[in-house]
This record gives C-alpha cells, structure tokens and sequence, in this order.
C-alpha cells in the first residue's frame, strides 16, 4: 500500500492518534513491536498558532519512528493551513487531517467529527491545507455524525477530489462515540466504490490479528489501524503478523517480559521528557501493562505514585518476582465464530 510516493508494504498496520496515549515513548514501543506506521497525539491549530508550550511540543518526532504522521485539528481555515504548514516543517511523512475525534469539546466547537455537519468547510478545508503543503495529506474521519446522517461514501469522493493522498475510515458514527460495535460495511462500500483511487485505511475494534486478517479479506481496505487495543499492549502489530504469517495466535508476553517491556519503555520516556514528566507521562501506559495481575492495587499505586524512577524500577522487579507464574493468554479476545 502506497500513501503518495511513501511505500508501507503489504497488509501495513497503523497506529492511531491518541491524545495523551502516542507521545514518543509509545510510538517508539509500538514502532519496536512492528507498527509499520504512527501518528502523534491530535495537535490543535489554535494552540500552535498560540505557540503553546504542550501543542509545540508534540510536533517534534525523532528518526526511530519513522515513518510517522502529525495529525491536526481545528474548525477555522486558516489556522488550519498555518497549522499545517508547522506540521509540514517538522518533517513528517504526512500531514494528517482529525475530522474524527467526537469528544464535546473538540466535536462541539465544529473540529474533529463535528466537520461532518459541515461538509462544504471540511472539502474547502481541506483543498486548501492540500495546496499549502508538499508532504502528502491525509484525513481520518467517522461515518458520519449520527445514525440519520452517514455520509462517509459522498465525503469520501469530495475528498478525493481536492487531492487527499489516504482516507482513514473509524466505524462509528460521533454519536456513538466509541460504544458500540464498529461498522465495517461502510467502510467497505467506500474501498469498493470505483471511483476510489487513494487507500483506504480501516478502524475500529481491532484487537487480536484474526479481527485484522478478517477486515484485509471481506473488506479489500488497504491498511488497518489499531487504536484502544494498543494500550498495555504495544506487541499487538507483531502478534497480527504473526498471525497473517502463521494463521496462529502468538503466545502473550508472560509478566518477566512485561516487566522488561515496560523497563524499556520508562527508560525512553525518561530520555525523551526528563525524569519528571517522563514519570508522569509514563503512568497511563505503565499499569496497562499488568491490567488483570490479582491482588495488584497495592502495587499499582506504587507505580502510579513514585516519582522516583529507581523505585519504579525496584517495583517492576517486585511485580516480576510475585506474578512470575501468571498467565495472561486468558486474557485476549476469544477466537471468531466462523461466521462473523
């Protein structure tokens, strides 16, 4: 599959903005792993055009996690271009357009998935951001707002048309936020249509390598990107490899290598933020790894509450001692029906 000139291979696995989850450090981990592509956390165009301290902050990437896209957001055009423009300059593969994010303050405002109710602002938008930059532009969006209102296969075209290089499609509506399950079937007109020239990038629920070999097959979309499933859980490209290899699932980590996972995984937050931001930045990743260990409260909250990086290390080397033995392969989606 081929973004523009940018060749991510056969069956590429993506991860998806996530804001405070894809910083660095997690991209780098998910990039170790086997994602053949990531995108930075959503970056507001009003807080780059304010210079803000955390906006500016998440434009810089690092060669180790390339190729890597910086996603933008915003509801006025041009804060937008402006936007896109800083984006460009830190030297991303793409420029990633967010008309999918559905929290009320984002969505609310007329940004993110709330750009579906408007159509004509999201293409003339978009035109424009095209015409602005070189690097290759991108949009990731929802089906539509609601349920009466899915209009993904006329936005799809009228995208295409003003010079998108790659459409990512999540499978719910903004009304549904992420409850529910996705609907794939849209997704699947839009890759079908004829008139589609430019990959299509499916997402939504995919958390085990069976759901992402089965949405390659029924639906033909040229990518997959994996979103929630990655939390505590960055192996999960290499475990949808595996499974595309060998048609099996791959063994989970036992604690010993969660333990040293996330060791890693603290050593490059700490590299990259200093020690304390790296901390505190590192908590939501840091239990994730251990979610379903028995008896872990206590534990947890040592690791969510020292701001001393050798305790937390001393903690981990705990968890590997006490929870050694455990084994988290009951935890992972159970097999599909045959008739899924």
């Amino acid at each position: 599959m081929k973004i523009a000139d940018l060749d991510l291979g056969d069956k590429p696995l993506l991860l998806a903005p996530m804001e405070d989850v894809t910083d660095p450090s997690f991209r780098y981990m998910c990039k170790r792993f086997g994602a053949d592509m990531v995108y930075t956390e959503f970056i507001s165009s009003d807080g780059l055009m304010h210079e803000a301290a955390k906006s500016l902050r998440k434009l810089n990437i690092d060669d180790g996690e390339r190729p890597v896209g910086i996603q933008i957001y915003g509801n006025r055009i041009e804060p937008m271009v402006e936007a896109a423009k800083m984006a460009e300059a830190a030297g991303p593969e793409v420029v990633d357009i967010n008309f999918g994010c559905p929290v009320k303050k984002i969505a609310g405002r007329g940004a993110g998935s709330g750009m579906m109710r408007d159509v004509p602002l999201m293409v003339e938008m978009t035109r424009q951001i095209v015409e602005a930059v070189k690097k290759p532009v991108t949009v990731k969006t929802r089906l539509g707002w609601d349920e009466e209102s899915k209009n993904i296969e006329e936005i799809a075209l009228r995208l295409q048309d003003v010079g998108i290089a790659a459409l990512t499609i999540h499978g719910r509506t903004r009304a549904q936020m992420y409850r529910g399950e996705a609907d794939w079937t849209l997704i699947g007109k839009v890759k079908n249509n004829p008139l589609i020239k430019i990959p299509i990038i499916g997402n939504g629920d995919i958390d085990s390598g069976e759901k992402a070999a089965l949405m390659f097959d029924r639906y033909g979309v040229d990518a997959v990107m994996i979103g929630r499933a990655t939390y505590g859980r960055p192996w999960i490209f290499e475990e949808c490899k595996h499974y595309f290899r060998t048609g099996e699932r791959m063994a989970q980590p036992s604690v010993v290598e969660r333990v040293a996972i996330a060791k890693e995984h603290l050593a490059k937050s700490l590299e990259v933020k200093g020690d304390y931001v790296g901390i505190l930045e590192m908590r939501r990743h840091m239990t994730n790894y251990f979610k379903g260990l028995p008896d872990f409260k206590q534990t947890r909250m040592k690791l969510v509450t020292s701001l001393d990086a050798e305790e937390i290390r001393s903690t981990l080397d705990f968890v590997a001692e006490k929870w050694g033995d455990y084994d988290f392969s009951q935890q992972i989606p159970a097999p599909l029906s045959h008739d899924i």
